[in-house]
């Protein structure tokens, strides 16, 4: 609209990248993502920004999430050590946990907490999630391997190892885990029932940054969206840190803003505002 001053018009849109956690943030509860929703991030693409997932999900357990929505840009994945390429279905970039450090700090927490329930995921672009007695597996369709016998976690090249308590709860273990070997790997919760050990310095923010340089862009662009403790990282990193609804205090407690619960279009929400100036 012209006026006596100048022209106006819509307010471009302030951020050239929008990173979006998937579970409980992109996800709805069902494990789907919202017309609404996709409608958002299709809008903000057209307005010039890319668009990353950044998942603390391996490969192999982001893959067909991606591809049904049709997905062909970078995801980080695996809390930050893999940078995949969804439309070639290739990995950039992977980042191993040493084995002997995981078993010392596994060894370490249990002489202070009591024995585990385990479970790890393999590297690659199909690597295994390994399984042991006594961990408790969420329902839903992402496939997993059962071992028994204890050196079969170690035999092959590990993202990530998972653990479980009997008795204490996810914060109080993680809690636990971090100050008991907190100088040899890092301890995340990021969801519920998934402690995990990481390569030490390894966060979503990490990765997060590795995705961005290739795109030639900077934490100054970002605007990150989000609901756990893993992604305090990715929020201290990014220009702006939207935490929903349904997120874990500790998140909210850093975030710039709180928008509706995944299950209510949250990140719709947030793009729609600043989409609309």
């Amino acid at each position: 609209m012209s006026t006596a001053t100048g022209t106006t018009g819509p307010r471009p849109f302030p951020y050239k990248l929008v990173a979006t956690d998937l579970d409980g943030t992109l996800l709805r509860s069902d494990d789907t993502v919202s017309a609404r929703t996709r409608d958002a991030l299709a809008a903000a693409t057209a307005a010039g920004a890319a668009h990353i997932v950044v998942t603390g999900r391996s490969v192999p357990w982001t893959r067909h999430i991606l591809d049904d929505l049709g997905y062909d840009g970078l995801a980080v994945c695996g809390q930050g050590a893999q940078v995949y390429h969804a439309g070639e279905h290739r990995l950039l970039t992977s980042v191993t946990l040493d084995r002997q450090l995981a078993g010392l700090a596994l060894s370490k927490i249990e002489a202070e907490a009591g024995p585990l329930a385990l479970a790890a995921s393999r590297d690659g672009l199909d690597g295994e999630v390994l399984v042991g007695a006594g961990y408790r597996v969420q329902e839903g369709p992402l496939p997993y391997v059962a071992f028994e016998d204890p050196g079969e976690l170690w035999s092959a090249p590990l993202n990530k190892v998972y653990i479980q308590h009997p008795d204490l709860d996810d914060d109080e273990l993680a809690r636990v885990a971090r100050q008991t070997v907190g100088n040899l790997v890092d301890v995340v919760m990021a969801g519920p029932g998934v402690v995990e050990l990481l390569p030490l310095g390894l966060s979503k923010a990490t990765g997060l940054s590795l995705a961005a340089r290739r795109l030639k862009l900077k934490a100054a662009d970002t605007i990150a969206f989000g609901d756990m403790p893993n992604d305090i990282p990715m929020f201290g990193w990014a220009a702006h840190g939207v935490a929903m609804a349904n997120a874990h205090d500790e998140l909210k407690a850093v975030a710039h803003e709180i928008t509706a619960s995944n299950d209510h279009d949250g990140i719709a929400v947030v793009l729609e505002q600043l989409l609309s100036g």
